[in-house]
């Protein structure tokens, strides 16, 4: 009997581990395409958000790190040079499901909060060739540069306890002043952009 039962057994874990990468695949696809930096440290002091948004008050923000390099196209691009403005940084590949789910609302906003002092600039990372990149800004019709980062090195740059991308997409809010002051990990509907956009906008 014991020969018998042994299939039985073998098979019932096999289903069950079977569901488990299913069930973990499936979460990860949903929520983000893959795991970025790592987290922040125990004295991060961020307001999390219920809208997915985590924020951190003026007195208590980080500078943020140095993000420059090559763009998708080729051109030279140092988001220093945009301090004055409200800066929105997106990491995104073309590869990614949700990034391609949350595109048109980026390209959205970025147009229309442009002429109030927002600038948008997104990191694409794990696309090997450019062409992929460019081709994925062509047809979202993208209104905004992107560091080309392969390799994911711009992502390690953020300093630790500092709200860091951790995912792909996820996306850092930059204020007037270059310091890091709100981050979402996951892909963003239009208002949660707009959510996390329009305070930032506000401040003097």
């Amino acid at each position: 009997m014991s020969d018998s039962r042994a299939p039985r057994r073998l098979t019932s874990r096999r289903r069950l581990a079977l569901y488990a990468a299913g069930a973990a695949a499936a979460s990860l696809t949903l929520g983000a395409c893959g795991d970025g930096a790592s987290g922040g440290s125990a004295q991060t002091r961020f307001v999390q958000g219920k809208n997915g948004v985590d924020t951190v008050q003026p007195d208590e923000r980080q500078p943020a790190p140095d993000l420059s390099g090559e763009t998708t196209t080729g051109k030279k691009l140092n988001v220093a040079d945009y301090k004055g403005k409200v800066v929105i940084v997106n990491v995104w590949g073309s590869w990614c499901g949700p990034c391609i789910a949350e595109a048109a609302n980026f390209a959205k906003v970025a147009n229309e909060t442009k002429a109030k002092g927002v600038q948008f600039v997104g990191i694409n990372t794990r696309d090997v060739e450019k062409a992929q990149a460019t081709q994925f800004e062509e047809e979202h019709k993208m209104p905004y540069p992107s560091l080309f980062d392969p390799q994911g090195k711009l992502m390690l740059r953020f300093p630790k306890g500092s709200l860091n991308p951790q995912a792909i997409p996820s996306t850092i809010a930059i204020d007037r002043q270059g310091r890091i002051a709100a981050r979402s990990i996951g892909p963003l509907a239009e208002d949660d952009l707009r959510k996390m956009v329009d305070p930032l906008i506000a401040e003097k």
